[in-house]
């Protein structure tokens, strides 16, 4: 019987590397790809930075809300580059490989990311049902202090999300196939290609992800339909802001926890959906969230004429 430091060395002398094969193997599809995706990255990158630095810039914006936004921002932004880059490498590679480290650090990457952002959106739709429903103490409420601990928390449920899966999986031995097929490290894949049987590993993968996205969708899901039942008897002035912001956070919700739930709580599907759905979940989607919130949010818009007004207007008359 092999013992832990035993299993520790097979596990990185056997096994260094992972081959991912990516979204295709067709060379003329794989150039489209690339620059399809490299463009894709850079807007992403630079659609959450703007939103970071114009909630920073603004003191406007120096609200709650635009203090979650920022950091849904950040983690957006992290989302889209924790595989993004090397995937975007491996199109134009011939030799598609990636460390056992490297391996490891995106899986832990993607949960911790995942699971933050999951519990920031909940931290979101806690603020705007204190907003809508609580007007009047709003500001007592949702201070600096619990603005800060919301952020804190989402972070705090990222990281024990993520090590709680990833605490067993390091310890596996990998000794055999190291073929994975996606364009990054996918946790349900690489753990099949242990040299052990890990069956309840993978239901224990499968229930915390899909468990904590189910509890956090349905969080959402209550929360958004005693906000929207509030707005409606209100005065059409009143309530369209309100209808428009709760739009921009439930088109957000959706897109992020569909493609979540159904990867997770439907594992057994076909492989090319799941790398759809992969490539919706980490590249779109942080894409579409800062397009999402600077179109349909007129104070972001507004900030963004200001600054642009401020910094850029003077040099133009010289």
């Amino acid at each position: 019987m092999p013992t832990t430091k035993q299993m520790e060395k097979q596990n990185h002398s056997m096994v260094s590397e992972f081959i991912l094969l990516g979204l295709t193997e067709f060379r003329e599809l794989q150039l489209c790809l690339f620059l399809f995706f490299s463009i894709i990255y850079v807007v992403t990158v630079l659609g959450n930075l703007m939103i970071i630095f114009v909630v920073k810039l603004d003191p406007q914006l120096h609200s709650p809300m635009y203090f979650l936004l920022a950091n849904l921002s950040f983690i957006d932004m992290s989302l889209a580059s924790f595989a993004t880059p090397k995937m975007i490498c491996n199109l134009i590679s011939e030799y598609k490989a990636i460390s056992y480290k490297g391996c490891m650090a995106q899986m832990f990457f993607l949960h911790l990311l995942g699971g933050s952002e999951m519990m920031l959106l909940v931290a979101m739709a806690i603020d705007r049902f204190i907003a809508i429903c609580k007007p009047l103490h709003y500001k007592n409420i949702m201070n600096h202090h619990v603005c800060i601990g919301l952020a804190l928390l989402s972070w705090t449920t990222g990281f024990v999300h993520t090590m709680s899966q990833m605490v067993f999986t390091v310890t596996l031995p990998f000794c055999g196939p190291n073929v994975v097929d996606s364009f990054f490290c996918d946790l349900p894949q690489v753990i099949r290609l242990a040299c052990t049987d890990t069956y309840m590993l993978e239901l224990l993968v499968i229930a915390f992800s899909g468990l904590l996205a189910l509890f956090c969708f349905t969080f959402l899901f209550i929360s958004y339909s005693i906000i929207l039942i509030t707005v409606r008897p209100r005065s059409s002035t009143g309530s369209s802001k309100a209808l428009s912001t709760l739009s921009a956070h439930i088109t957000v919700v959706v897109l992020f926890f569909g493609p979540c739930i159904f990867i997770y709580i439907w594992p057994f599907s076909k492989i090319s959906i799941d790398k759809i759905l992969s490539v919706f979940y980490t590249i779109f989607t942080p894409l579409l969230n800062p397009i999402i919130y600077t179109f349909r949010n007129k104070d972001m818009r507004k900030a963004i004429r200001k600054i642009k007004k401020k910094h850029v207007s003077p040099r133009s008359t010289f």
